[in-house]
């Protein structure tokens, strides 16, 4: 069976449930995205990483795929029994990376060693997919749609709130030092 169906060769595709939409459409944009920084989590455990830090950006893969399926899913919300402990679970390795590194005093940029501006990267994604999901779930608000789980926002939240926190860690585990921001 070939790869390709040739059903989204006029500029639309199918969600899960069969209905059509445009591929521009804010639930593709706002599932792309997750599969996008899904990708990108890929690309950097491809890379020699701890074993501990690898398992948990598995995890994170996992995670991702299931929010995917459900942004591609109206009505989905088959991803709440992964996502709603994982918040908490995220919450935990924010507090573990945190509790060695000093206390931000300014900004830093998006520098350091190779490992911190992969995360910094991944954080700018995640970013961009919370922005996505929740203009998804905004648009949806005054339709017949159903609504979206609010948990897969905060969720998304804490992800760039760790992988900001896992950036300064690499920089910290490296030897470098964050770069701060200066006018």
């Amino acid at each position: 069976m070939p790869i390709y169906t040739r059903t989204g060769d006029d500029g639309d595709t199918g969600l899960f449930g069969n209905r059509r939409v445009p591929k521009d459409h804010v639930r593709i944009e706002a599932y792309g995205t997750i599969d996008e920084l899904n990708a990108m989590v890929g690309l950097l455990r491809a890379s020699p990483l701890p074993p501990e830090l690898d398992l948990r950006l598995r995890a994170i893969q996992d995670t991702l795929f299931e929010i995917g399926a459900d942004l591609a899913t109206e009505g989905g919300r088959a991803s709440l029994p992964r996502v709603v402990p994982a918040i908490q679970e995220l919450e935990r390795w924010i507090d573990q990376s945190e509790a060695s590194l000093p206390p931000l005093r300014t900004f830093i940029l998006p520098a350091g060693s190779h490992g911190a501006a992969m995360l910094h990267v991944l954080r700018t994604v995640a970013r961009r997919a919370e922005r996505r999901y929740w203009t998804l779930v905004r648009s949806v608000a005054d339709t017949k749609e159903q609504a979206i789980p609010h948990e897969i926002g905060i969720w998304l939240n804490r992800l760039s709130d760790l992988l900001f926190s896992w950036a300064r860690r690499a920089n910290a585990d490296a030897g470098v030092a964050d770069t701060p921001w200066t006018r």
